[in-house]
């Protein structure tokens, strides 16, 4: 339907083409309220293409004025004719009034009567205009300008505008207004200010446009205002949600991010103080259950923010618990499950202020008017109860700002809840990992040990890294550290189950290439049970993998053999202070299968200094691998007297801040077992050589002052020594030790491994490695380059 409505518009656009300003006729005119527009392309109210002109003048930026099809909420089609004037804003932009009516047909009235109608038009439209002379005195107002300056027409005629109004902003604006008559160019200006006697800030858009003759002289200027208010505060609401979502939620912290939402809410003058209170059990990182009906609530105060410094207002301290008796406000609020608005005056408010003298005078002293408690709630499960106050802003909270406030906190619960499991999962993760690593270490003979374990901060979760000391046969030590890839309980779980496994590899005594081809396909075999499902969605494109470390070292012949699977190389500071990173095939991360491991020899000077570490110590945002190394190697090249003291001395030079990943750092400084602790007999493969064993040992013992252990050990020799004729050949070593235990070891050239056996009643043999067990502490055997070795161990008698 084409037609005519005797209605005028004005519309304000931007240079992008979306409307910013639409007045009160146009709403009339086309049936859009101003929230439905603001902010839409203007291309979205068109019924047709514009005209060729039209397009043409617009795109050159030059004034257009045409007819135009317009569509009207109710889905018809509307003429209009449109004039458009390009302005300028504050910052130089392009922006275009369009106004326009309804095209009068037929035929354009006569001269006499068009003024008639423009005269009307201006006196009648919904928005304030004035019209001022060439000496910028006031020529013409129409009736909404008068309302709006709150003085008639007749007050007003012949007085600029300073003198008017001599009063804050409108100096300004007689400035601006001067401009105009003095350049001719039009002028955009944006005002927020305060009308007498109101406590909100109106938001006015001001167009200044020169009047010029036939000739292009100014004869005068207009002066057009639009009333922006609402949107100008629709606009500062959506400033502090856009403030909310950007701002709320930087970490994995529940105290954090309760912080967070009380200083968007506070800097961005939505309100004049803010609390957030917690349960208890949400800032512990524990599961919250349901309220329980007609029980007090205690919860803990996790941020407060004023415009007051100090925060003056609060009677309770962050970190203080708070208790919600029942049937209080605050209780009900929660109860409820929605935010409420309230003043002093109101009669719940009241009762909850009565309940607390120090609430009830802080409300007094600082004249707080306005209150709005908003439940914190995610997931369908309440974590706390934020309080937003104002004493300092005149007006009271509206339903807007409890929607905006309830949308706000929304936000921050969702954030607070995240925290909250990842700080339940962080600290699960982390006790599990704590269990798994070893307590403490075992006192050696052989070398001392001192070593650090950094988790890494928030912001990730508890990674896979490990490491252990396993004290082996003959007074060796082996060292281990390893880290599985991926973080969190998954990864932590997967390291408890290598470290199982690597004790149990060693205690079969594999040399440390074999140890990590075993290792690798365990881990091969737990990737293919448990598949992507079992790791999580955040692993579930990688397979379960590790790196890993794997040294032992002999305190008695002083060689240290190690292998590595992908793990960074171990340092070696030298006694005379030399630094030097040892030179180990690298070998593949466990868990690819396939490829071989190579194990090394190092012979170890005494009061040699071993540095074992994963890569987290190295790697760090700022610098790579290699400069990593470089200060591990400077940290390194001047070792402090104690372990202690140099474990912190690295991590002083390494770290500059939180650690992105979790840390191991081993340092294991080598002593040497002399001749005074060491005896070694060869023995000839005949049956004399078991007395001769037996009456050696006991020489040996009696020479150590261990008489007390002669009979169980000259026992243990004897069984063992005849095992080796019996059963094993050539070439047959006798070894005693004295560390931390009595050592007893027989070696002989077969590799077949000794296993205990029940003899029977009538058996002459089977019986020895049974008696072996029983004397001693722990034994066990090991395969060597030339066979096996059978060791005992026996506690040494007390006070030796």
């Amino acid at each position: 339907m084409e037609g005519r409505v005797p209605e005028d518009l004005a519309v304000v656009v931007d240079a992008d083409g979306a409307i910013m300003v639409w007045s009160d006729g146009a709403r009339r005119l086309l049936g859009y309220g101003p929230a439905e527009l603001v902010g839409r392309p203007v291309t979205d109210l068109l019924a047709a293409r514009l005209p060729e002109s039209t397009r043409r003048h617009a795109a050159e930026g030059r004034r257009w004025a045409g007819e135009v099809a317009l569509r009207h909420r109710d889905g018809n089609r509307l003429v209009v004719r449109l004039q458009g004037t390009p302005l300028l804003d504050a910052e130089g932009g392009l922006l275009w009034l369009v106004t326009g009516t309804a095209p009068a047909y037929p035929a354009a009235p006569a001269p006499h009567r068009a003024l008639s109608l423009w005269d009307l038009t201006l006196a009648q439209l919904p928005v304030p205009v004035a019209v001022y002379g060439r000496d910028a005195r006031l020529v013409a107002a129409n009736e909404i300008m008068t309302e709006v300056m709150g003085r008639s027409e007749e007050e007003m005629k012949g007085l600029t505008l300073w003198e008017i109004e001599p009063n804050p902003p409108f100096d300004a604006i007689d400035r601006l207004q001067r401009e105009v008559l003095r350049t001719g160019e039009l002028i955009y200006h944006e005002e927020h200010s305060q009308a007498p006697g109101e406590i909100r800030p109106h938001a006015w858009s001001m167009f200044m446009s020169p009047l010029k003759d036939e000739t292009g002289a100014v004869r005068g200027m207009s002066a057009t205002v639009f009333d922006t208010t609402e949107q100008y505060w629709a606009r500062r609401r959506l400033a502090v949600l856009n403030e909310a979502s950007l701002r709320i939620g930087s970490t994995l912290d529940v105290t954090r991010t309760a912080e967070e939402m009380a200083e968007v809410a506070v800097a961005g003058g939505f309100a004049d103080f803010v609390t957030v209170d917690l349960l208890d059990s949400v800032a512990l990182g524990d599961e919250p259950g349901p309220l329980p009906p007609d029980t007090p609530v205690t919860v803990r105060r996790a941020a407060q923010r004023s415009v007051l410094e100090g925060c003056p207002e609060s009677v309770a301290a962050v970190g203080e618990p708070i208790s919600y008796p029942v049937g209080t406000l605050p209780l009900r609020t929660l109860a409820a499950q929605r935010g409420a608005r309230h003043r002093p005056g109101d009669p719940e408010l009241l009762e909850w202020l009565r309940s607390s003298p120090a609430r009830a005078e802080s409300v007094t002293t600082h004249m707080i008017h306005s209150v709005m408690m908003v439940p914190l709630r995610a997931r369908g499960v309440i974590l706390g109860l934020v309080h937003f106050l104002r004493h300092r802003t005149p007006d009271s909270f509206s339903e807007d700002d409890l929607l905006l406030a309830e949308d706000m906190v929304a936000r921050a619960a969702v954030s607070v809840d995240n925290a909250r499991r990842f700080t339940r999962e962080r600290r699960t993760a982390l006790a599990l990992q704590r269990s798994l690593l070893p307590e403490r270490l075992p006192e050696l003979a052989a070398m001392d040990i001192a070593y650090r374990y950094l988790p890494t901060g928030a912001g990730a979760d508890i990674g896979g890294d490990w490491f252990d000391v396993i004290p082996l046969s003959g007074a060796r030590v082996a060292l281990v550290v390893g880290d599985v890839v991926g973080h969190g309980i998954h990864a932590s779980a997967t390291m408890g189950r290598l470290r199982t496994a690597v004790r149990t590899l060693a205690d079969v005594d594999l040399a440390p290439d074999e140890l990590l081809t075993q290792l690798d396909d365990l881990v091969i075999r737990l990737d293919r049970e448990e598949g992507p499902e079992a790791r999580g969605a955040e692993e579930a494109s990688g397979q379960v993998g590790a790196t890993c470390l794997y040294a032992v070292y002999d305190p008695v012949s002083r060689r240290c053999t190690m292998a590595r699977a992908g793990h960074p190389p171990p340092a070696l500071v030298t006694p005379d202070g030399g630094v030097r990173f040892l030179e180990l095939p690298a070998g593949p991360p466990l868990g690819l299968g396939g490829l071989p491991f190579e194990a090394t020899e190092v012979q170890l000077e005494e009061n040699s200094l071993l540095a074992l570490y994963t890569d987290g110590l190295i790697e760090a945002p700022g610098h790579d691998i290699e400069a990593g190394i470089a200060l591990l190697r400077e940290a390194l090249s001047s070792p402090a007297q104690a372990l202690e003291e140099t474990c912190e001395q690295v991590l002083r030079t390494l770290l500059t801040g939180r650690p992105a990943d979790d840390i191991v750092l081993m340092l294991a400084r080598t002593a040497v077992l002399g001749a005074g602790k060491v005896r070694t007999w060869q023995l000839p493969p005949e049956p004399a050589a078991v007395a001769r064993a037996r009456k050696m040992a006991g020489e040996q013992l009696a020479e150590w002052g261990l008489t007390e252990a002669e009979f169980a050990t000259e026992l243990i020799v004897s069984e063992l020594v005849t095992n080796a004729l019996r059963y094993g050949g050539a070439p047959i070593e006798l070894r005693l030790i004295r560390d931390a235990s009595l050592i007893c070891e027989v070696s002989d050239g077969s590799s077949t491994a000794p296993h205990l056996r029940r003899a029977r009643v009538f058996d002459e043999g089977g019986r020895g490695l049974l008696l072996v067990a029983q004397l001693a502490e722990r034994w066990g055997s090991r395969q060597t380059a030339t066979g096996k070795t059978i060791w005992a161990e026996q506690p040494l008698p007390a006070g030796v």
